[in-house]
């Protein structure tokens, strides 16, 4: 089999030392090429390459989530898997890994190459739906680009913390548990809209559900991991259905520590629930629209600010060697 593995040289939790050995144990199955990403977005433009030139059969992300979102990405530039498509496969070399871990692959990258391989003697793999995030026609952000997502997506208060991050990450800091959690309080003590939503919820053929402060729209589940803890924000979520979204009317500070409680025992049969919690199951279109520009961000990528966002769910979009 033809691959194309797709590294990310400063992966979090993997040393040049470990790449090279998982590089050699997958070269030793696989007609093996393989590419180091420079800068942001390069494996994208490495993955669309792949898939228009039609030179292999799979693409593997070696690195954490943004890594595997860029490659994704870039698979489905031109829409989703109609069965002509490169197959995914993803090592992990993340801080949190959320969209492997939640494929049901180790969280360690030696012992995800193994089970890669092994998958791909068997001839193991599964297709996956994905989220579309796109600008909303008629709005301000009708021209910026769609991206598609694997685990989540967020518009607000979680879209801050993350951008918070990543502003310490630019600074030297290393993406730790540690450091998502005092950014979060960070967040909450100078968001000024946490108590008073400016995000609306619009469907077709529903009404409108206005005030939220807080958006979050989860393609499966867990939502996210804070260490080895899962955190289940919308525990029926799933790559075999369409979007969930859980919505927060109010961050107030009674209720924050309420609901990160929930999210720290949350578990697949419970998540987040309250009178100011607001979910939806497997729903293939809607927007999140704000009365100001919000933070957004995709798979823990900060994407800056937007006012409106048209989700759509789109059911088996991409095969993935699992």
């Amino acid at each position: 089999m033809r691959a194309l593995l797709v590294v990310n040289p400063v992966a979090t939790t993997t040393s040049a030392r470990t790449r090279e050995v998982l590089t050699h144990a997958l070269a030793s199955d696989l007609k093996l090429e393989v590419a180091a990403t420079e800068a942001r977005g390069h494996a994208r433009e490495l993955a669309r390459e792949a898939a228009e030139r039609g030179s292999v059969d799979l693409v593997i992300a070696l690195g954490g989530d943004g890594t595997v979102n860029e490659v994704v990405n870039g698979l489905l530039a031109e829409g989703p898997d109609t069965g002509d498509l490169p197959r995914l496969a993803v090592v992990p070399g993340g801080s949190t890994n959320v969209f492997a871990r939640a494929l049901g692959l180790p969280n360690d990258a030696v012992e995800a190459t193994g089970a890669l391989l092994d998958a791909l003697h068997a001839g193991s793999e599964r297709a996956v739906g994905l989220g579309l995030a796109a600008g909303t026609p008629g709005t301000p952000d009708a021209v910026v680009p769609r991206r598609w997502f694997t685990f989540c997506a967020g518009l607000g208060f979680d879209a801050g913390v993350v951008g918070r991050v990543e502003s310490e990450r630019e600074r030297g800091k290393r993406s730790t548990h540690a450091l998502y959690v005092r950014q979060a309080l960070r967040q909450f003590v100078g968001d000024p809209r946490r108590t008073n939503g400016a995000i609306s919820l619009l469907r077709p053929g529903h009404s409108p559900i206005e005030g939220l402060a807080l958006s979050m729209v989860c393609n499966t589940a867990p939502w996210t991991f804070l260490g080895s803890r899962p955190m289940y924000a919308a525990p029926r979520a799933s790559f075999d259905t369409a979007l969930d979204l859980v919505g927060i009317t109010r961050l107030s500070s009674a209720a924050m520590p309420r609901y990160a409680t929930q999210l720290l025992r949350s578990s697949p049969e419970r998540g987040l629930r309250g009178k100011g919690v607001v979910t939806l199951h497997d729903v293939s279109d809607f927007t999140l629209q704000s009365q100001v520009p919000l933070p957004f961000q995709l798979d823990g990528d900060h994407l800056g600010l937007r006012t409106s966002v048209t989700f759509t769910g789109v059911r088996r979009a991409l095969r993935v060697i699992v």
